[in-house]
């Protein structure tokens, strides 16, 4: 893959099996980047026509009678087919993005789907949640308490200058929260008491009306007094951020495609960086590594080239997401080191933390360190991890 400044992941920039290679010559997409079709008949090869009746087999009743079960049929899994019994559905819109589908399942409890895909359940949203959370705010030491002793003179010098200035203009320890329109970032996010402003860019109003009627574990993020809600695009929200505005900024993003396209290209990362304050750090959401090394090279690739500081890979297990597993893409910018692998602020120390709102259900910091540990067909698929990450 060619390096450029504005390079983004062009694999993803259609869904009909071909992309520009930037001379205007298509050529064939991994098919980890399309979506399945639904394997229903009736959905005509609609991406996201995914609630269908039967899956090979109908259930049979008592009298040897069959009955017409419906199953959702998640279409990101190349190959495969991973589907979750439908009890009932809740909602289905479609708003002015895209399609938001809520039902209730028999396994995970209530399921949100945008656009064909599962977005989160109420089973196993506490994996994302809070590690897309936690991994980036248990890595930085708070503002209000400098406890962290730094490696030179120079990121010293840097971070005081940087604190100064928060008491001449009564800055404050600030985070962003993109996406997560579900509240469920939100709900983690306030567990750090020393977050003092959090502010969360989501485009798109349906979800967090439906995220409130159907998730309020969720949507209890919204009630924190410390949040405000800016409902818009994100990128125009961040072009429009003063510098160094944010220490920490959070991409809850839905798949690459649609509207979050350009969540994943560098101009957008570079936007992240400036509004970033020296040693900030961001957490994205990074695929699959199962189904999608190629994404995470070019990702890493944008943002060891946007960032300054480290770059870090993550990843969890949740269940009802393509492979059973998520990636984290963790940056810092140019200023006071950040060791992402040992958090430096730890949730167990954070008084009240574990409890505020409801019980911590997956995160601890022995997760937190365990995350970065990497299987070796990963470091050999994505150099950039072999090369770098490591450290």
């Amino acid at each position: 893959m060619e390096d450029g400044a504005g390079r983004g992941l062009g694999c993803q920039k259609t869904m009909d099996g071909k992309a520009s290679n930037g001379n205007g010559v298509g050529k064939e997409i991994p098919s980890c980047c399309l979506k399945a079709m639904a394997s229903a008949p009736e959905s005509e090869a609609k991406c996201h026509s995914t609630v269908v009746s039967g899956w090979f087999s109908a259930s049979q009743t008592h009298s040897g009678k069959s009955r017409k079960v419906q199953y959702f049929n998640n279409p990101m899994w190349p190959g495969e087919a991973h589907s979750i019994k439908v009890e009932e559905i809740l909602f289905k819109e479609k708003s002015e993005y895209q399609e938001v589908l809520v039902f209730q399942s028999a396994a995970y409890g209530k399921v949100l789907v945008l656009d064909g895909i599962v977005q989160l359940t109420e089973k196993d949203e506490c994996a994302y949640q809070e590690m897309i959370a936690h991994l980036p705010l248990c890595s930085i030491e708070s503002p209000k308490n400098v406890s962290q002793l730094f490696g030179n003179f120079s990121t010293f010098v840097l971070f005081c200058f940087y604190n100064l200035l928060k008491m001449v203009f009564v800055m404050l320890f600030q985070v962003l929260v993109v996406g997560g329109g579900d509240g469920g970032v939100l709900r983690e996010v306030s567990r750090h008491s020393s977050v003092e402003h959090i502010d969360i860019c989501e485009i798109d109003k349906m979800v967090i009306d439906v995220s409130r009627k159907y998730f309020p574990e969720l949507a209890i993020g919204f009630e924190d007094p410390r949040v405000h809600l800016h409902v818009g695009d994100a990128v125009d929200f961040l072009k429009r951020a003063p510098e160094g505005k944010y220490d920490a900024i959070i991409v809850d993003s839905s798949d690459p495609v649609g509207p979050a396209q350009e969540l994943v290209e560098k101009p957008f990362f570079d936007t992240i960086a400036k509004a970033l304050r020296p040693g900030g750090v961001l957490c994205n959401m990074a695929e699959s590594m199962w189904l999608h090394t190629h994404l995470i090279q070019d990702m890493i690739s944008i943002c060891q080239e946007t960032f300054k500081g480290s770059v870090h890979y993550a990843w969890a297990s949740v269940p009802t997401y393509p492979s059973g597993v998520i990636g984290f893409l963790l940056c810092s910018t140019k200023g006071p080191p950040v060791d992402f692998v040992k958090p430096i602020n730890p949730i167990e120390k954070i008084k009240g933390a574990d409890k505020h709102g409801r019980e911590l259900r997956f995160y601890n910091s022995q997760m937190h360190s365990a995350a970065f540990a990497l299987p070796t067909f990963l470091k050999r698929e994505v150099s950039l991890l072999r090369d770098k990450l490591h450290q």
